[in-house]
């Protein structure tokens, strides 16, 4: 009997980033291969709840390694240089020699990594023990070129980015000449070039195409010109997304037992859900700036007078860590104790899916992360985007002036745009967001039916696996 494969999936220790990584598990585990999920040692003490779900995928095995980092260390935001340091130091040398073990001394040897892309210490190490090793890319395709036209930026003098005039037009990559304000590029691009955050990512998404295929959690018809770009430098390019929408239309089983519904590292707090079901036909406003999002408090406050003066009923998550200097007593007005009172609930953390898929939300106020602008559009929910780091800024610039599925508030945040512009997705504009809206869900879900493309690109991603 023939022997099938053996990958190791490595995503860098980020909710984005495990979260499409382990649909992609479930995907490949489901065609019968057989799948090491490698965390690091924390989020995988923070994923135990996982291990029970082992008994369903029996070709699935979950693996941990340290981030270099003390038990104690935060591990936000704040402190992603940090995290990124370690990795690049510590786990990439433990990385090694578990490679090694599991490619030499293992009954079942690894014959693929699949690496996130801020990992690439791991094209090296495969390459020198003999793995094939892909790239997973879990932000958006155009962020990737326009980090991947950087000498082109260079050359054309359209970098460093500075404070001055962020509205002028960006003409060093190609397709999006008419599109890209200064504003409107990565976040990473804000950094001064010589920053060691900044080189080192860089140095990453250069690696990538050292690779034997580029893995894309996107469909085609979404970012066709994009993807046409990125390919003229790849071998092989999948487009696999909407990656957990692939995965329902691939599979079907008990949702409770779908590794997809277990994917965050925060617990959800289920009793909002039983709050929308109080309430009206497409009336809510959920609000939530990801994992990773951070604000001051008197960015909060703008946030919250803005939600309760649109006199719209609002979920909003607001994490602990997610306010920055928010140590310490600090008295609330009374004007937005009262108004969340009446049309207001607040949760540390929801499940964004299904928050989203629920009747009553009408509007998605979002940093744009990649997993919550796709959650967004497969939903059909218009956005108010707020970017902030990474990605962001670059994704909600295709929602308001591409796809026109909602509006960019970048750089901004003040109480009345705030209200203005829940107003205008959630009643003035909202027949035209729709009709946009209601295209590009159609063409995502075509996608992942049989015959779509993110469904076909997928069968070729396992053949190609198949015959290393």
């Amino acid at each position: 009997m023939e022997q099938q494969p053996h990958i190791l999936l490595l995503p860098f220790p980020a909710q984005g980033h495990i979260k499409p990584l382990l649909s992609l598990a479930e995907l490949l585990c489901h065609a019968g291969l057989h799948v090491t999920f490698l965390n690091t040692d924390h989020n995988h003490h923070c994923l135990t709840h996982l291990q029970p779900l082992s008994a369903h995928f029996p070709t699935l095995h979950f693996d941990s390694i340290s981030d270099g980092l003390p038990t104690d260390h935060p591990r936000n935001i704040q402190f992603m240089r940090d995290i990124l340091f370690s990795v690049k130091s510590v786990t990439k040398l433990r990385f090694r020699d578990l490679l090694a073990d599991l490619s030499t001394k293992s009954e079942r040897p690894v014959t693929c990594v699949i690496a996130d892309s801020i990992m690439s210490f791991a094209i090296d190490i495969a390459k020198e023990l003999g793995v094939r090793v892909m790239t997973f890319w879990a932000l958006s395709p155009c962020s990737l070129w326009s980090f991947l036209c950087f000498p082109k930026l260079i050359e054309e003098g359209q970098l460093p980015v500075g404070d001055d005039d962020m509205d002028r037009m960006v003409r060093g990559v190609p397709g999006m000449e008419d599109l890209l304000r200064r504003r409107d590029l990565p976040g990473l691009y804000r950094l001064k070039l010589d920053d060691p955050f900044f080189i080192s990512i860089i140095e990453d998404i250069m690696a990538m195409t050292r690779t034997s295929a580029l893995i894309f959690n996107t469909f085609d018809n979404l970012e066709d010109p994009t993807i046409s770009h990125i390919a003229s430098l790849f071998s092989r390019i999948y487009t696999i997304g909407p990656l957990t929408t692939l995965l329902t239309s691939r599979i079907e089983h008990d949702v409770s037992r779908s590794l997809s519904s277990f994917n965050n590292l925060c617990e959800a707090d289920r009793s909002c859900m039983t709050w929308l079901d109080s309430q009206s036909l497409r009336s809510v406003v959920y609000v939530s700036f990801g994992s990773t999002g951070l604000m001051t408090r008197g960015q909060l406050l703008e946030f919250w007078h803005g939600m309760v003066n649109s006199g719209k009923p609002f979920l909003w998550v607001v994490r602990r860590d997610g306010i920055e200097g928010a140590e310490g007593e600090h008295p609330i007005p009374e004007e937005l104790q009262e108004g969340t009172k009446e049309r207001g609930f607040l949760v540390d953390w929801a499940p964004q899916e299904e928050v989203l898929a629920h009747q009553a939300v009408g509007g998605f106020l979002t940093h744009n992360g990649w997993n919550s602008t796709l959650e967004g559009i497969v939903s059909g929910v218009p956005m108010v985007c707020w970017p902030t780091i990474a990605d962001h800024q670059i994704n909600s610039r295709l929602v308001s002036e591409v796809w026109r599925i909602g509006l960019d508030m970048k750089d901004t945040c003040d109480r009345s745009t705030i209200e203005m512009m829940i107003r205008a997705v959630m009643e003035e504009r909202r027949e035209e967001m729709m009709k946009s809206m209601d295209r590009i869900v159609k063409l995502a879900h075509d996608c992942v039916d049989q015959g779509g493309s993110s469904y076909h690109n997928l069968d070729k991603l396992i053949e190609d696996i198949k015959q290393v």
